[in-house]
């Protein structure tokens, strides 16, 4: 298990979700160099810290008995990290107050560390919600890895915060800090909206969503063959982001019991807007969740999906296959799961490898809908 060695603390860190044989580790120079540079600085006991994308604890739990902890991000994978990886130092789960992207933070705080997120949208956001939470003389430092670190960063922290001081690169991570001035309230341009002919739609969509101008040509491609299963009760959007595949289903199924479950808080804030916009007071099953982890075995008839192929800024097919993986202890036998994929991604050799019956439903020259029968 890779070890992370600061001033502050020297701790064993885990991703979420944990692969064996992990290739990867839950830190990397940026959060090392952060925490050497606030550890330069000096806190105290009552110092109060506003953690923004500390993707899997490793901030928090090297801060947790230095100074007052509040982490905020928009992965729920992120939280079970943070909450895993304290349990596994030693440190308790109180020692840091967790907030979703979703919701706002309440300082003051006297320092904000920021990791750079991939998605600009989502920091532009969060900087415009740190008006009137910052306490005098606070401090405010953005890190990233350099090959992630746009150049719009450092814009966005001068638009919304002050002056930007960029550092050398150490290990080829660099530090933004930021000198803060009275830059007055902004107004958010988020969420943003779009509209769809059929069905017939206006869909919000958040800050950190995926494709927040319009609808995104997967699912376009996935939205004429939804399956029509008049004896499909109970079905889940796996990783529903906005709920369009979810919502629409549930449009020409009104027997339907749906979930929608999304790992992004601010997906789950998106379907919950969208679905009351579109089906009032209908009832369904809208949360931020691990995939369908918490789904009871044998629970579904159907589980539609449009999975990710990235985790932040790493490119591959791990979630996706594990979301299959969790689809197939959710159905019941005879039950279905339809997904839309890019044709590079294999996708119809992987369901193979989990269900007897894989079908090609439909295809674009990009894309391909695909049906596995458990």
């Amino acid at each position: 298990m890779p070890t992370l060695d600061t001033p502050f603390a020297s701790l064993d860190l885990l991703r979420q979700p944990h692969q064996p044989n992990e290739p990867l580790q839950a830190f990397d120079a940026a959060d090392e160099y952060l925490l050497n540079h606030l550890h330069e600085q000096g806190i105290q006991a009552d110092t109060r810290v506003l953690l923004l994308n500390d993707s899997f604890g490793a901030l928090a739990c090297s801060l947790a008995s230095h100074c007052q902890v509040t982490s905020s991000s928009d992965s729920h994978l992120g939280f079970l990290a943070l909450t895993r990886n304290l349990a596994g130092n030693g440190l308790s789960a109180d020692a840091v107050n967790f907030v979703p992207a979703s919701a706002s933070a309440q300082g003051p705080f006297d320092w904000v560390l920021i990791r750079v997120p991939k998605t600009l949208a989502l920091l532009e956001e969060q900087l415009i919600r740190l008006h009137g939470q910052l306490a005098p003389g606070a401090r405010v430092v953005a890190g990233a890895m350099v090959k992630h670190l746009p150049r719009a960063a450092g814009d966005l922290l001068e638009k919304y915060l002050g002056p930007v001081q960029a550092s050398l690169a150490v290990k080829k991570a660099r530090l933004l800090q930021v000198s803060v001035a009275d830059k007055g309230a902004a107004s958010s341009p988020y969420p943003t909206r779009y509209r769809l002919d059929t069905p017939a739609l206006e869909l919000v969509n958040h800050a950190n969503l995926f494709c927040r101008e319009g609808l995104d040509i997967g699912t376009r491609a996935f939205l004429p063959h939804l399956p029509q299963h008049l004896d499909a009760r109970r079905v889940a959007d796996l990783g529903c982001g906005n709920g369009v595949l979810g919502i629409a289903y549930a449009l020409n199924n009104p027997q339907a019991e749906l979930t929608l479950v999304d790992e992004s808080y601010m997906a789950v804030q998106s379907a919950q807007e969208n679905w009351c916009a579109a089906l009032g007071e209908r009832p369904a099953t809208i949360r931020a969740g691990d995939g369908l982890a918490e789904q009871p075995a044998d629970s579904l008839d159907l589980v539609l999906c449009n999975p990710p192929f990235h985790q932040q800024q790493v490119v591959g097919d791990f979630l996706a296959w594990r979301m299959f993986q969790q689809a197939r202890a959710a159905l019941v036998t005879g039950g279905e799961l339809w997904i839309v994929g890019n044709r590079h991604l294999g996708y119809h050799a992987k369901l193979k490898r989990l269900f007897r019956g894989v079908e090609q439903v439909a295809a674009t020259p990009k894309f391909v809908v695909l049906k596995a029968s458990k």
